[in-house]
């Protein structure tokens, strides 16, 4: 938590202002209990109705002054908090867009936006909090019973007593709950996790009529945070009515004392009232520290939460060299690659070896699960491999700037994803300042132009959030449209045609192949005659590479290929065509 108060370094004047004016507020609050002194020890007692008005307006004046002060210090420690709060927002937003998958792989996503959102408010009231009541709170506690001792020593001797006692009260029960609103908060991470899974995969739920079952998963989980923050909230619960207990026990003991001490003359009726004011004041200043020890308690437990994701340290570090590459001059190569995920028992990818010259296509094919994608992600470096070495022109890939090398690469993932706002704009994702031909040409070549020119507002026609508004097919399109746009040197497409049919995928392959400047091409595809035409096939079998050629090749020498071509092409259709 201490790491994040740096993010405070730009509002140093509003840090100190704030509890600099809480403490002229407190400080006029404690001359109140002696004003009222004054008035019933020399105004009512004597009947000088003059001096009990005079009085009273200075009470007024010293309300006045101390809301003036109260509303002041308001002011800088909201204005403190936001501008922390949003210092802290964007420092954990940059810090997760560093993240490698591998990072955002380990936290998940609901617990990032869990951290971004829930736990950066609750860090924000508490630096709110602490800034107008940290120091006016134990200042007043500390005040009234200096006070008390100017009034009457040994009446004072009972909050020498009373406020330690609180103390302990107070921050036995903060020690108590500070890992207790933890637990709260990875319980609230789960609660998101549910929901988030939820509304994204709503249409399968749906579809398999699993709306109890997910209902009850969504119970569950929100039970046990409800069951979490019961038993933290009970504990904290238990500070009121203590510190109440301890408070009221005071005052009824300085009540008999000042009895006694009245009756013998050594104490006024005045001060007795002024005493067991002072001790109000203590019970009200405790109260709101009790509080602000519960909110405290929530921000610090949030802050570490916070603090353990900016802690994390990207495993990708980008190089530093430029792509000097000239056209045709580079080739891709993968020497003895192998991948292991974090927390994975066994390598994804174990052994690969192979070169791709320029301008090649190559189809990369497998069963569920042989490392096909993981390959792909290797080349513009979304993960980098634990073995071995992947080098485009001669240079290892670690040693480019990864948004250098990101620039040179056009990758469609297997899920299309497209984001709100208009056609022209998600295309622009791939080339900011892309003209109108340049991306006419891209949807020619993604087979998107027609529909695109179909609609009534063309590339100014509004994209739901995720596509929604678009078929699979169409989403597909756009996004391979998206990553064409920049005319990529390498372009990798991840089973990102599997929506498409056959005629289309047909005519998009032809389209790429006879491009102007025709990019190094990755296909990875489920389907045999998408990969047909490819300069070379690659085989993957559980992360290993069985077979490699042309499709000819292929056929005759491998057998998980022909298990794989003769599974979509039976042997009876494939003879019959020959």
């Amino acid at each position: 938590m201490k790491s994040l108060l740096t993010y405070l370094k730009d509002y140093k004047k509003e840090s100190i202002l704030a509890p600099l004016f809480k403490m002229l507020e407190a400080s006029f609050e404690l001359f109140i209990p002696l004003v009222m002194a004054a008035i019933i020890d020399v105004g009512i007692a004597g009947g000088d109705n003059r001096y009990v008005v005079k009085m009273c307006l200075v009470m007024v004046a010293l309300g006045i002054i101390g809301l003036i002060c109260s509303v002041t210090a308001q002011f800088y420690a909201a204005k403190a908090a936001t501008g922390f709060a949003t210092e802290l927002r964007h420092a954990l937003f940059s810090h997760i867009q560093s993240f490698s998958y591998t990072e955002i792989d380990k936290f998940g996503t609901s617990t990032l936006i869990t951290r971004m959102t829930s736990d950066i408010n609750q860090v924000q009231t508490g630096v709110n909090l602490v800034l107008r009541l940290f120091m006016r709170s134990p200042f007043i506690v500390v005040g009234a019973m200096i006070m008390a001792f100017t009034v009457d020593k040994k009446g004072a001797m009972v909050f020498v007593v009373a406020i330690p006692l609180l103390s302990l009260i107070v921050f036995g029960i903060m020690l108590w709950t500070i890992p207790l609103y933890r637990k709260v908060q990875e319980n609230l991470d789960k609660v998101l996790l549910t929901t988030r899974e939820n509304l994204t995969g709503i249409r399968v739920i749906r579809a398999f009529n699993k709306e109890k079952e997910e209902q009850k998963r969504f119970e569950e989980s929100n039970q046990s945070l409800t069951k979490a923050q019961k038993f933290v909230g009970r504990i904290s619960g238990l500070m009121n009515p203590m510190t109440y207990i301890v408070v009221n026990g005071s005052i009824i003991l300085l009540i008999y004392i000042g009895a006694v001490r009245v009756e013998t003359g050594i104490l006024t009726q005045g001060e007795v009232v002024a005493l067991i004011n002072y001790m109000s004041q203590i019970l009200v200043e405790l109260l709101k520290l009790a509080n602000l020890i519960v909110s405290m308690t929530k921000a610090i437990a949030c802050g570490n939460r916070i603090a353990a994701i900016l802690k994390e340290q990207p495993s990708m570090k980008s190089g530093t060299e430029n792509w000097e590459i000239e056209e045709d001059a580079f080739e891709v190569e993968f020497d003895h690659v192998s991948l292991t995920y974090q927390g994975a028992g066994e390598p994804s990818l174990s052994d690969l070896t192979f070169t791709v010259r320029p301008g090649e296509t190559i189809g990369i094919i497998g069963g569920t699960g042989s490392g096909k994608s993981s390959l792909v992600n290797l080349i513009p470096r979304f993960y980098d491999a634990t073995k071995g070495e992947v080098r485009i022109a001669g240079r290892p890939v670690k040693n480019y700037d990864l948004k250098e090398l990101r620039k040179k690469i056009g990758i469609v993932p297997q899920k299309a994803v497209l984001f709100k706002g208009t056609i022209e704009e998600n295309l622009k994702w791939g080339l900011e300042d892309a003209t109108e031909e340049e991306m006419a040409k891209a949807l020619e070549i993604s087979q998107a132009k027609e529909f695109v020119e179909a609609k009534e507002y063309k590339l100014q026609t509004q994209v739901e959030q995720g596509g929604k508004n678009l078929s699979g097919g169409q989403r597909q399109r756009l996004t391979i449209a998206r990553a064409l746009v920049k005319q990529p040197e390498i372009l990798i497409l991840d089973d990102s045609a599997s929506a498409l049919d056959f005629a289309t995928d047909a005519k998009l392959r032809r389209a790429i192949e006879t491009m102007e400047k025709k990019p190094t091409l990755f296909i990875v595809s489920q389907r045999a005659a998408s990969l047909m035409h490819a300069n070379q096939i690659f085989v993957l079998d559980d992360g290993e590479i069985v077979g490699k050629g042309t499709h000819e090749k292929l056929l005759g020498t491998c057998k998980t290929y022909q298990e794989i071509y003769y599974s979509q092409f039976p042997k009876e259709e494939t003879e019959d065509e020959k």
